[in-house]
């Protein structure tokens, strides 16, 4: 079988998925992905492998090739509850990590390691210990954008869309919360708790800003604008609602606004416009970095050769896993 005759294979193999992406991937660009999708497809069955895909995911990586598709606690929940012998995360280093911390015993990928995180990258094991000594006896809240080790150091963890409910499960009157400022003062607006903040910032949230949302208001009539609480304040006080990517990805599905903006990384509009046709999506887009490190050409290449994998030091990641174990517990 040549080139032409393999593709024109690989294309009939995998066009009903393509019908799903349509909308979003120009036809032009799916014969370069179509041979990499039939490809991984095949490779998960042989490797008794699934990839855990976040919402913020190029569509032909979300639609095409996940298994297992959400925000980081959608994917928290299915990490812990998989059958699977391998688990593939597409998507940045501290959900690999995350995965790895409920599933000791498997084999867990990144497809590249280099696919890290800002908000992470703010906040140290050693920035606990010393909050902890100026705030002794006060709980420690950490946000699950962070590493196992910073974790290991925290009394729970928590998502965007679980934040309030885990702080108030605690039953004090002020935590700790960290590492995103943004997410903080979100969080202090919705409960009694006095919540004591880390400067931490995610480099794409925090680039969006008021004035330029209120003039894509004035460019487009009966829009409805919807944002993650890691935005700055003025931005969140402009939107029409807030909320996790999930709560975001539901208030769509749910409301089906005319024209929508959605207020975070931009491969999320595209994920669900591709489910949500009558919806007509404003991109403002800001990508992350890290998130667009993960191809479907290293995904093929990790399943491939079950590299590279994530290892967690043994004493880091029993604590680690005790805070994301308390998360899975209380809900939200």
């Amino acid at each position: 079988m040549n080139l032409n005759q393999a593709l024109t294979q690989d294309l009939a193999r995998v066009a009903p998925l393509y019908e799903r992406v349509k909308t979003v991937i120009p036809d032009v660009e799916w014969p370069i992905h179509a041979r990499y999708v039939a490809a991984i497809n095949d490779l998960k069955a042989d490797r008794n492998a699934v990839i855990l895909a976040h919402n913020y995911q190029t569509p032909e990586i979300f639609h095409c090739v996940a298994d297992i598709t959400g925000d980081s606690l959608a994917l928290a929940r299915q990490a812990a509850a998989t059958d699977a012998e391998v688990i593939v995360l597409a998507g940045v280093h501290f959900m690999a990590e995350t995965a790895k911390l409920l599933n000791p015993g498997k084999v867990v990928l990144i497809p590249d390691q280099r696919a890290g995180c800002s908000l992470a990258e703010s906040i140290t094991a050693a920035d606990i210990r010393e909050l902890r000594r100026r705030y002794p006896d006060t709980p420690v809240v950490t946000y699950v954008n962070t590493s196992a080790a910073v974790k290991a150091e925290s009394d729970v963890c928590c998502t965007s869309g679980n934040a309030v409910e885990v702080v108030e499960s605690l039953g004090r009157d002020e935590v700790i919360f960290l590492p995103d400022e943004y997410l903080a003062n979100y969080v202090a607006q919705q409960t009694d708790v006095r919540i004591i903040p880390w400067q931490g910032h995610c480099e794409v949230h925090e680039r969006f800003t008021a004035p330029e949302l209120e003039q894509y208001r004035a460019d487009f009539d009966d829009l409805t604008i919807i944002a993650h609480p890691e935005c700055p304040p003025d931005v969140l006080g402009v939107a029409d609602f807030v909320g996790s990517t999930a709560q975001m990805q539901a208030y769509v599905h749910r409301e089906r606004p005319r024209r929508v903006l959605m207020v975070t990384e931009c491969s999320m509009s595209d994920n669900v416009a591709a489910d949500v046709r009558d919806v007509e999506f404003i991109r403002p887009c800001n990508l992350c970095p890290h998130m667009k490190r993960i191809t479907l050409a290293n995904i093929y290449e990790a399943l491939e050769s079950l590299e590279p994998r994530i290892e967690i030091d043994p004493g880091i990641a029993e604590k680690a896993r005790k805070a994301v174990e308390r998360m899975l517990a209380i809900g939200g």
